[in-house]
C-alpha cells in the first residue's frame, strides 16, 4: 500500500513508450482534472542519452575532475559504463503527465564529495546529479545549491595557547571591533541615543523629496527610520566617537543636514519588488538566476539583502497564507495500483510458452544482447526490428529503469578497442589511391585535398566463413538489394559458431576467374584512348560535328555520361564487349548538380563515331529507355538485312559493232 502511494516531492518513473526507458521526474503538484483524472506537474530530469555528444564530453570532464578531487577508488570499465546510467541532469523544465503512467519510485540525490560512486551501483533505483541541464540553451552548468562538505571547506583551528603564553597575532588584521561592551555609558543612555537617532532619521526623510513621495505619511517615515539600518548607524557612530554622546550627536547632524540611512527595502521601488516576487515564485531562492533574468541592474548582495528584509514584511506573511490555503485545496498524495498489463515487446509465439527461442519472427540460438544468456523466463524485442535483437527479463528491467545495457554494445555506440599492432582494416580512398604506383605526386596532392572520405571494408576470415555457413540467415541477395538495412552480426556469428562444427570438412570448390592486372588494363586504355591536349587559347575544339551547332548554355546543362565506347569499339561498364551497337538515351536535358571540385571524378570524354550514330537509328524508343535504366546490360541491335542488288538488264543488240550517232 505504501509503495503505491505517491506524494508531492517523490522521484518517480513515468512510462511514455513501451520500448523506451522510463522518464525520471519529481512530483511538484497533484491536480484533479474536470473529468476526475489526476495529473502530476513534474520537474524533468534528463539522462545522458537525452543530451548531445558535446554535452556528454563536458559531463565526462566534470566526472574526471570529481574523481580526482574526491579521490575515488578505482573501478572496472563495466562499472564505469553502468555508472553513467545512474547520472542524471536536473532541469527547471516543468510538464504535466497523467498519474496513471507512474511505474514506481526512485531515489535521486545531489552528488557530494564524501560520496563513493561505486555505492550507487549497489543500491536499486538510486541515481545522482551534479549538473543542471538547460533544454532551451542546450547548456550544462554546475548546481549552485551544492553542500560544501569536505576537508577544503573546514576551518583550520590553531593549537590552544598554554597558560601564561601571550597571543602574538595582530588582532587588527584578524577582525574589526564594531562594539565594546565595556564602555563608560549606561544602558539607559544608549537607549536615549538610539531614540534620538530614530528621530533624526524621521526628520531626514521628511526633508528628502524621494522619501516623502514613497512614504507620504509620518507613520511610514517613522517606521522606516526605526529599521535596523538606523540602529546600526547609531551604534557605529558611538564606537567611532569613543562613546562620547556630545561628539556622537554632532556626527548625527553635521553642518549640511541630518544623515539619512536607507536600506534595500527603501531603495527598491514597488515595480522592482513585484518583479522580485515573480522571480521568487519561478526560481525559488536561486538568487543568481533571479538577478540574471529579472533584475540585472541589481547586485547579488542587494538581491540577497532585500530577500531577508522582505521576509519581515506583511507582504511575505500574506503570500505564505495564500500558498498554505492553496496547498490545502490540492491533493497531497495519490494511490496508483501496480501496472500489470503485458508489454507489447514480449516475444511470444502462438502455442508456445513465453520466452522460448523459437518465438515468431526470431531466429533460433539468439542470445541476450546485454548479458549474452540463452535462457530466460521471458524475452523482449529490443532495438531496430530488422536487427532481431532481444533482451532477457532482468536486462529488460535494467534497460527500462537505467536507460542502457549492462555491457556496452555496438548499438549503444560502444567504442571499439584497436591495438597499435593490429593492422588497419579501413583505409580511405585517398590513402588507397595515394599508395598506387600509377598516381603522380600532383595527383596525390589533389587527393589529399579532398575532404569527403569513403571506406574500403576488409572482411575477416570468420566473416567470410559465416557468409557461406549461414546463407539462410544472412540472405546475401536480399541484403544486396537493401544495403541500407542493418544486419545483426551477433546473431549470424552465434549461429555460425553452432553450425561450424557440423559443417562439411570438404573444401569448397571455387571457379577460378582469370583477371588481368591493373597495369595491363591501364596500358590497354592508354593505347585505345590517348589523351588529347587542350588548345591553349581560342575557341574550344568541338568533339564531333553536332557539338559545333549546339548553343553554349545548353552544353553546360548536360550531365556527364559514362564512357562506353573507345575508338569506335563498344565496351560495357565491366570491360566486356557488346555484341553490337552502343546504348544511348533519349532523356531530356538534366541539370548538372553542384559538386565539390575536390570530390569531382576525373573527366570522361564521349567520342561518337560514324558507326555508333548509324546504330542509334536502329534502336526504338523503348530500347533506348531500357538501356538508360539498366546501363550494365549490353544492348542488342537487330540490323536490317542489306537490300539485294538489282540484276543489270541486258539490252539486245543486232550487231556487235559500236553504234555511232552522227548529228
Amino acid at each position: 500500500m505504501a509503495a503505491n502511494m505517491y506524494r508531492v516531492g517523490d522521484y518517480v518513473y513515468f512510462e511514455n513508450s513501451s520500448s523506451n526507458p522510463y522518464l525520471i521526474r519529481r512530483i511538484e503538484e497533484l491536480n484533479k482534472t474536470a473529468n476526475g483524472n489526476v495529473e502530476a506537474k513534474v520537474v524533468c530530469l534528463f539522462r545522458r542519452r537525452d543530451i548531445s555528444g558535446n554535452l556528454n564530453t563536458l559531463a565526462d570532464s566534470n566526472a574526471r575532475d570529481f574523481e580526482e578531487e574526491s579521490k575515488q577508488p578505482s573501478i572496472s570499465e563495466q562499472q564505469k559504463h553502468q555508472l553513467k546510467h545512474r547520472e542524471l541532469f536536473l532541469s527547471r523544465q516543468f510538464e504535466s503527465l497523467p498519474a496513471t503512467h507512474i511505474r514506481g519510485k526512485c531515489n535521486v540525490t545531489l552528488l557530494n564529495e564524501t560520496d563513493v560512486l561505486a555505492s550507487y551501483l549497489e543500491k536499486e533505483d538510486c541515481f545522482f546529479y551534479s549538473l543542471v541541464f538547460d533544454p532551451v540553451q542546450k547548456t550544462l552548468l554546475a548546481d549552485q545549491g551544492e553542500i560544501r562538505v569536505g576537508s577544503k571547506y573546514q576551518a583550520e583551528i590553531p593549537d590552544k595557547l598554554a597558560e601564561g603564553e601571550s597571543d602574538n597575532r595582530i588582532q587588527e588584521k584578524l577582525e574589526t571591533k564594531v562594539w565594546d561592551p565595556d564602555n563608560q555609558l549606561k544602558d539607559p543612555q544608549i537607549d536615549q541615543f538610539l531614540v534620538v537617532a530614530r528621530a533624526v532619521g524621521t526628520f531626514a526623510r521628511a526633508l528628502d523629496c524621494s522619501s516623502s513621495i514613497r512614504q507620504p505619511s509620518l507613520h511610514m517615515s517613522a517606521a522606516a527610520a526605526s529599521r535596523d539600518i538606523t540602529l546600526f548607524h547609531a551604534m557605529d557612530t558611538l564606537q567611532k566617537n569613543g562613546y562620547d554622546l556630545a561628539r556622537a550627536m554632532s556626527t548625527l547632524v553635521p553642518q549640511g543636514g541630518p544623515v539619512l540611512c536607507r536600506d534595500e527595502m527603501e531603495e527598491w521601488s514597488a515595480s522592482e519588488a513585484m518583479l522580485f516576487e515573480e522571480a521568487l515564485e519561478k526560481y525559488g531562492k536561486d538568487f543568481n538566476d533571479i538577478r540574471q533574468d529579472f533584475l540585472p541592474w541589481k547586485s547579488l548582495a542587494s538581491v540577497v539583502q532585500f530577500y531577508y528584509m522582505w521576509k519581515t514584511t506583511d507582504r511575505y506573511i500574506q503570500q505564505k497564507r495564500l500558498k498554505a490555503a492553496e496547498a490545502d485545496s490540492k491533493l497531497k498524495q495519490v494511490y496508483i495500483p501496480t501496472y500489470t498489463k503485458p508489454n507489447p515487446n514480449q516475444i511470444m509465439a502462438p502455442g508456445n510458452k513465453p520466452g522460448m527461442n523459437g518465438a515468431a519472427g526470431f531466429q533460433k540460438g539468439l542470445s541476450c544482447e546485454s548479458c549474452h544468456t540463452i535462457q530466460s523466463p521471458q524475452w523482449y524485442a529490443w532495438g531496430p526490428p530488422n536487427m532481431q535483437c532481444r533482451l532477457c527479463a532482468s536486462c529488460w528491467i535494467y534497460w527500462k529503469k537505467y536507460g542502457g545495457l549492462k555491457t556496452p554494445t555496438q548499438l549503444e555506440g560502444a567504442a571499439r578497442v584497436n591495438t597499435e599492432s593490429a593492422p588497419r582494416v579501413h583505409m580511405t580512398r585517398q590513402e588507397v589511391q595515394g599508395l598506387s604506383p600509377f598516381t603522380s605526386s600532383a595527383g596525390r596532392a589533389k587527393l589529399l585535398a579532398k575532404n569527403r572520405q569513403t571506406f574500403i571494408l576488409q572482411t575477416t576470415k570468420l566473416t567470410r566463413i559465416a557468409r557461406r555457413v549461414c546463407q539462410d540467415i544472412l540472405q546475401p541477395r536480399r541484403a544486396a538489394r537493401r544495403p541500407y538495412a542493418s544486419i545483426n552480426a551477433n546473431a549470424v556469428k552465434a549461429e555460425c559458431m553452432i553450425r561450424l562444427p557440423k559443417a562439411s570438412k570438404a573444401p569448397v570448390k571455387n571457379r577460378p576467374v582469370v583477371r588481368p592486372s591493373l597495369a595491363t588494363i591501364v596500358k590497354e586504355l592508354a593505347v585505345q584512348a590517348p589523351l588529347k591536349l587542350k588548345a591553349p587559347r581560342g575557341a574550344p575544339t568541338p568533339i564531333n560535328r553536332n557539338q559545333a551547332n549546339q548553343p553554349r548554355a545548353a552544353s553546360n546543362l548536360l550531365g556527364k555520361r559514362p564512357y562506353d565506347s573507345v575508338g569506335g569499339l563498344p565496351f560495357s561498364a565491366n570491360g566486356r564487349p557488346f555484341t553490337s551497337g552502343m546504348r544511348t538515351t533519349s532523356q531530356s536535358v538534366i541539370k548538372r548538380q553542384k559538386v565539390n571540385p575536390g570530390d569531382a571524378p576525373n573527366p570522361v570524354v564521349f567520342v561518337a563515331t560514324k558507326d555508333t550514330r548509324a546504330l542509334r537509328k536502329h534502336l526504338s524508343q523503348a530500347e533506348m529507355r531500357r538501356a538508360a535504366r539498366k546501363p550494365h546490360l549490353p544492348v542488342r541491335v537487330k540490323l536490317p538485312l542489306p537490300p539485294r542488288p538489282l540484276p543489270t538488264p541486258i539490252l539486245p543488240s543486232s550487231t556487235s559493232e559500236p553504234i555511232v550517232l552522227e548529228d
